[in-house]
């Protein structure tokens, strides 16, 4: 079982950035892909990023390309999404996300976190 905490959301003007952090417990986090996703109001939740088990390999969807970073600290068991040059489309509550199998883009993943709020004024 993995539990899954994210933190680091916020409110902040477009065109700055935020670091999302999510904390994970468990003993084979270093055997999880990890994922980060979002849901704004009305919305269906969509993929934003994820990474591999060793952190090797990384996804990004395409409204979020060069923008977003993902990254993880084994170690720390903590996965991380740095967003830079927001925009108010970035708005959403976003969550976390394990699956003990290959990072993919779908929703197919085991572990949830709670949510973190962002919000991006104009």
């Amino acid at each position: 079982q993995v539990q899954l905490v994210e933190s680091g959301g916020g409110l902040v003007q477009a065109g700055g950035s935020l670091r999302l952090s999510c904390a994970a417990s468990g003993r084979t986090f270093s055997s999880y892909a990890m994922g980060w996703f979002r849901q704004a109001p009305g919305k269906e939740r969509e993929f934003v990023a994820a990474i591999s088990s060793r952190g090797f390999s990384t996804y990004y969807a395409d409204s979020v390309k060069g923008r977003f970073t993902i990254s993880r600290d084994n170690a720390k068991k903590t996965v991380y999404l740095q967003m830079n040059s927001l925009r108010p489309e970035d708005t959403a509550v976003y969550y976390c996300a394990a699956k003990p199998l290959g990072a993919t883009m779908g929703l197919n993943y085991d572990y949830w976190g709670q949510g973190t709020q962002v919000t991006v004024s104009s």
